[in-house]
């Protein structure tokens, strides 16, 4: 059997807590990052065809 006088660390016993969360300056909905990836890419679209490298 183990031996009864190990002990773990006190703190967090060994695992990383991954529950706290983190606040940014920067907060943003997910559908708002869809919304600019669909931007960015209508503009690229719009780009080729409006301004096209020869």
């Amino acid at each position: 059997m183990a031996d009864s006088k190990m002990q773990m660390p006190g703190v967090f016993g060994g695992l990383m807590r991954y529950d706290e969360e983190y606040k940014s300056k920067f907060m943003l909905s997910p559908a708002a990052i869809v919304g600019f990836i669909v931007a960015i890419a209508v503009l690229v679209v719009a780009l080729k065809i409006f301004w096209p490298i020869a």
